[in-house]
């Protein structure tokens, strides 16, 4: 788990590296992209990591704690800021179901091999 764990943080080093470099991300979406590629490459299999993130998706429910307290340190200012936040969550929510929708029937007409589970084949 250590070795998986020491990957996990590698590839979040890196991508925070990155970050600093100035590309317009934040380094941990960077470090979980270069993550992605080198799983799907096959650069890192995924049985060496899958104990680490197994076990950090298992307690992923702790990692909401210190961003629920935030919430909570700031109420007053949220409940000022309703209207705008509201305005902003339906509009990123509904861009994330469009964008989400496209790429997966774009995904689809190119062969959906990225899809393909048993029982769903064409």
């Amino acid at each position: 788990m250590l070795g998986g764990l020491g990957i996990l943080l590698l590839f979040l080093s890196i991508g925070e590296a990155a970050s600093a470099l100035g590309i317009g991300l934040p380094g941990n979406v960077v470090g979980m992209l270069l993550l992605t590629a080198a799983l799907a490459l096959g650069i890192v299999r995924v049985e060496r990591v899958r104990q680490a993130t197994d076990v950090l998706l298992d307690n992923l429910a702790f990692l909401f704690v210190p961003p629920g307290v935030g919430v909570m340190v700031h109420f007053g200012v949220l409940g000022r800021s309703w209207v705008a936040l509201s305005v902003a969550v339906l509009i990123s929510t509904v861009a994330v179901l469009v964008v989400t929708g496209v790429v997966t029937q774009w995904l689809l007409r190119r062969g959906g091999r990225w899809f393909a589970q048993p029982g769903n084949e064409r």
